[in-house]
């Protein structure tokens, strides 16, 4: 029985080692900082601290790789997560999104701050010391979001 636990070790542990070799690629693309939110749109430095502390892993090309981020499988659900969040929102590429399009992530920015759905909870679990937003900070973000898209809503209104 013994022997059954230890081939059967030795196999998990092959296949371990093995794993670290496949799975999708780390990416930080080159950044255009003519193309990105803070080229694009007003952004205080307080608003800039607040998005590079609990947004920009997932949602830009400056992803912080954590260490877990280099061992299979969990490096798969991470690469996967931050391309995911990068598929719906990505800070590092702002000016590819019409005014139309940026009043939306605008709203659903202020939406999903303000009812805590971001960040994630599981991006929480392993980052709550940078990334948990406090009251004040869901209030800051919330009424910046509200503000900025007023203003685009407004230039969307004059445009013929």
């Amino acid at each position: 029985m013994t022997s059954l636990f230890k081939k059967a070790g030795i196999v998990l542990l092959a296949a371990f080692v093995i794993v670290q070799f496949f799975g999708p690629a780390k990416t930080n693309p080159p950044v255009d900082e003519g193309r990105t939110l803070v080229a694009n749109l007003t952004t205080p430095p307080e608003i800039q601290t607040l998005l590079k502390r609990a947004c920009a892993d997932c949602h830009s090309h400056e992803t912080a790789w954590p260490w877990y981020s280099h061992v299979a499988p969990a490096s798969w659900f991470v690469i996967n997560h931050v391309n995911d969040g990068r598929r719906h929102l990505n800070f590092s590429d702002w000016a590819k999104y019409t005014p139309k399009q940026a009043s939306h992530k605008l709203e659903e920015i202020e939406d999903l701050v303000k009812r805590r759905e971001m960040p994630l909870q599981s991006y929480l679990l392993l980052h709550s010391s940078h990334a948990q937003l406090n009251d004040q900070d869901i209030q800051t973000l919330s009424g910046w979001a509200k503000d900025a898209r007023s203003v685009l809503d407004e230039e969307i209104s004059r445009e013929p």
